[in-house]
């Protein structure tokens, strides 16, 4: 059954009725044809949505997980550190593994190790523990579903508005936050850690069936092409998904477009998911503000990192990706360096002010960098991102463990929001050194790309 409602489901719409690969269709109807790649889009959407519910979890649990256990931030923020870094070095090779076994494969079978690693947290003794379920298992997760995932469908399904479905997608994991943190914040403060452990599994799974009967690997599978493409493009070999990630990289890594893109995007992860989304509960804890405040303050962040997000696919689409990347780095630095000022016992106008620009920010910088990918590395662009994506969640591995480290050792949060403002400005400098397209030369031996 679930095999011909996905079947029927990608099947192009035309006045109501279903229309099979085969049959011609008149002026008229095309007109009024869904082409699939949206439902492919939703699917991807939902899943995205199911498995940033996990990643809203650290933030809301390190203040729960030290009081039954005694552990310390520190430790805590080991276990985030781990979670951050394999989300970020899965990312290229699940690309890879994408071409060889498909997305819908690869993303089931992420959705069920996130359902895995955030279940068995209930189960948890010992710190070890911590750092297999949260780290290891739920990192492998969520890294294949990472947003090389996105660079992946948007880059097979879609020419024509390229750069706004990159920004909806990317939303995506903003709106799992938004759906998760405000309900996973009051269940570990009313219903216990475990609770909140476990409606994160849970969801997980609730995605499976929508990946299973939406989600399509190629539009030459149905006798199409990209929503918006003249002719159909090239599809990457099947070789070893390990091989071709590796081999990617060690192309890419000749240009000097990929370590400006790689550098500028470990300061992103730094600077959000290492930085704000791990500690930003707990640092406004310490000024008075009760845990479930701060983290409605984050999903009013990820509200605002819905439209933000998408607003920079508008952009890209239309805009220089550089500028808009220098730009994005240069505010989110000065916000960041405002903030140990704002933080208060009650949520003022100022602390607003700055909820609501972050949001706008938070990860506006994905679809400039997703489009500058694609237009210098051609189809192997999602592989790359995958490898700059790496990067950003480097960064946020160091960032999550060196700011725990900082207020372990000093009392306090404020170095960290101030070496994260300095970071950005430098990711700002990088982004505007990116060569233009004509100046880039992407490697003759490349695998499989062309210049756009």
């Amino acid at each position: 059954m679930a095999r011909f409602l996905h079947r029927l489901a990608l099947r192009p719409l035309v006045c109501g009725a279903v229309i099979g690969e085969a049959g011609p269709v008149t002026s008229t109807q095309s007109r009024a044809r869904i082409h699939p790649a949206w439902f492919v889009a939703f699917a991807a959407f939902v899943a995205l949505v199911g498995a940033a519910g996990f990643r809203a979890v650290p933030g809301v649990l390190i203040d729960p997980l030290h009081e039954e256990f005694g552990w310390s931030t520190s430790t805590i923020s080991s276990a985030v550190s781990i979670n951050l870094l394999l989300y970020g070095v899965t990312a290229p090779f699940a690309a890879a593994l994408m071409e060889r076994l498909g997305m819908r494969r690869v993303v089931v079978g992420a959705l069920v190790l996130v359902a895995a690693g955030s279940g068995l947290t209930v189960f948890m003794t010992a710190s070890w523990q911590l750092l297999l379920c949260w780290g290891v298992l739920v990192g492998l997760g969520t890294g294949s579903m990472a947003l090389a995932f996105v660079a992946t469908v948007t880059s097979r399904w879609f020419v024509r508005h390229r750069g706004l479905v990159s920004g909806i997608l990317t939303a995506a994991s903003a709106a799992g936050q938004l759906v998760f943190l405000p309900l996973l914040a009051a269940l570990a403060t009313h219903q216990g850690w475990r609770t909140a452990s476990l409606v994160v599994a849970f969801a997980a799974l609730a995605v499976v069936p929508i990946t299973l009967i939406f989600l399509r690997d190629h539009p030459s599978e149905i006798g199409l092409t990209a929503y918006g493409a003249t002719e159909a493009e090239e599809v990457p070999p099947s070789s070893g998904a390990a091989r071709r990630a590796l081999q990617v990289l060690g192309q890419a890594a000749k240009t000097r477009t990929f370590w400006l893109l790689a550098g500028g995007f470990a300061v992103c992860g730094a600077s959000t998911n290492g930085l704000i989304q791990t500690h930003f509960v707990p640092a406004a804890h310490e000024h008075g503000m009760p845990p479930t405040t701060a983290a409605s303050l984050l999903a009013v962040v990820g509200l605002f990192d819905v439209a933000g997000t998408i607003a920079s696919g508008w952009f890209t689409d239309r805009f220089d990706p550089r500028i808009l990347l220098g730009v994005y780095y240069f505010l989110r630095g000065g916000s960041l360096i405002l903030l140990p000022h704002l933080f208060a016992p009650t949520t003022q106008p100022p602390m607003w002010a700055f909820i609501i620009f972050y949001g706008l920010d938070w990860v506006a910088t994905v679809p400039p960098t997703v489009a500058l990918a694609r237009e210098r590395f051609g189809v192997s662009g999602p592989i790359v991102f995958g490898w700059v994506f790496a990067s950003h969640q480097i960064g946020a591995s160091i960032a999550a463990t060196g700011a725990g480290l900082i207020h372990d050792h000093t009392g306090s949060y404020n170095p960290a929001w101030y070496i994260a403002g300095g970071l950005c400005a430098l990711a700002t400098v990088m982004s505007l050194l990116i060569p233009s397209a004509r100046a880039t030369r992407v490697p003759r031996n490349m695998p499989l790309t062309r210049r756009a």
